[in-house]
């Protein structure tokens, strides 16, 4: 696989069904991540920043508006299929903080919408967007499964 496979992954995951499936969970799950959770996050206000600083966090405002851009930009190239890849790395990763760190001591309950949305980041990054997405666009409407 190069590079450009990997990034403007677009392939089909098998029936146009299945694409479509894909493609209604990718948008729906991550308009409500990027505008019911990530948008008020920007720009990181006084408290949010002050919960990262206690978290540890060298630098909090920046470690702050790395969250926010995570959660919004990360989740907005995820709704039209841009950089899929590459986004659901980016919010793996944050969400792996979220759920280990900001939320380590929650119970399991109080993370179950972290986990969720980290999961669906995981399965992106493990599938692609599909052929419904700019990815499929960009890099061939390939119809071979990944």
């Amino acid at each position: 696989m190069t590079v450009k496979d990997w990034v403007f992954a677009g392939r089909s995951i098998g029936t146009p069904s299945a694409d479509a499936g894909l493609a209604v969970f990718r948008i729906v799950a991550f308009l409500l991540l990027a505008f019911l959770h990530g948008l008020g996050k920007v720009p990181p206000q006084e408290g949010f920043v002050g919960m990262v600083g206690g978290l540890g966090f060298p630098a909090p405002m920046l470690f702050a508006w790395l969250a926010a851009i995570a959660e919004v930009g990360g989740a907005l190239l995820l709704v039209i299929g841009l950089l899929s890849r590459p986004a659901a790395l980016l919010l793996v990763v944050h969400f792996m903080f979220v759920i280990l760190v900001a939320h380590g001591g929650d119970t399991l309950g109080d993370r179950e919408l972290p986990i969720l949305f980290g999961t669906a980041a995981l399965m992106f990054l493990l599938t692609g967007p599909g052929r419904y997405s700019v990815d499929a666009m960009i890099g061939g409407r390939r119809r071979t499964s990944v």
